[in-house]
């Protein structure tokens, strides 16, 4: 196995503090939901929302009425995917939207743990490539590291989101590696979440579980400090 090429790296639990996605992001997303569905195009997303909504239906998962064509059905239907904080494409691409204009006003700010932008400095002046993969849009991604005191985007090579597959799914992780050109072993993952670390190890990537509450166990880590 040679040396590491490449970190992918999560966002929630991992780079950017939980509570700033439960209780600052969504929030707001929420918040500003109804009069951006009611005053922006969201002709792409709706027809993901529909599809959505069709499985829904199958499974009887008994979603809010549906038809697509009122503005009071769509804001009920992804008002009820983020009460079950579904990873929903079209759910995020307008959530990511939303932060995007928060961002842009300077009512949102983006957050990372202290040890985040020292090892993305360290690892890139080592010549590593730098890569995210997180269920929120790329959108989204791009707008938490590029709002930052110190902006990360310029040493980020590369964003993923579910639209590319399920993130406990080894076939995402595989598609990754082939996207980045860089063999799975000699990329190195790192999540909070249990069953993507496993995903990511079934493809056959490196792959560490990130414990921040400082309580690493196993081969979990609490920060990046120790990670060249």
């Amino acid at each position: 196995m040679g040396a590491v090429e490449a970190y992918l790296l999560d966002i929630e639990g991992t780079t950017t503090p939980i509570d700033f996605v439960t209780k600052t992001l969504f929030p707001f997303a929420r918040e500003e939901l109804r009069e951006f569905v009611c005053t922006q195009d969201i002709s792409t997303e709706r027809k993901l929302l529909s599809h959505e909504h069709e499985q829904d239906v199958a499974a009887q998962n008994d979603p809010p009425p549906w038809t697509g064509h009122t503005k009071d059905e769509i804001v009920s239907y992804l008002e009820w995917l983020m009460d079950r904080d579904r990873k929903s494409t079209g759910l995020k691409s307008i959530q990511g939207r939303i932060w995007e204009s928060g961002y842009a006003s300077g009512k949102l700010k983006g957050v990372v743990y202290p040890d985040v932008t020292p090892a993305f400095k360290r690892w890139k002046s080592a010549g590593k490539k730098i890569a995210i993969y997180s269920s929120g849009s790329v959108l989204a991604q791009k707008l938490i590291f590029g709002h930052l005191e110190t902006p990360l985007s310029p040493l980020i090579d590369a964003y993923f989101d579910t639209e590319l597959g399920g993130k406990r799914d080894s076939k995402s992780y595989a598609e990754i590696a082939s996207r980045l050109g860089i063999d799975a072993a000699n990329i190195l993952f790192l999540s909070d979440i249990t069953e993507e670390v496993q995903a990511a190890r079934s493809a056959g990537m490196r792959s560490i579980q990130v414990f921040r509450d400082g309580n690493a166990s196993g081969d979990g880590i609490a920060n990046f400090d120790s990670l060249d």
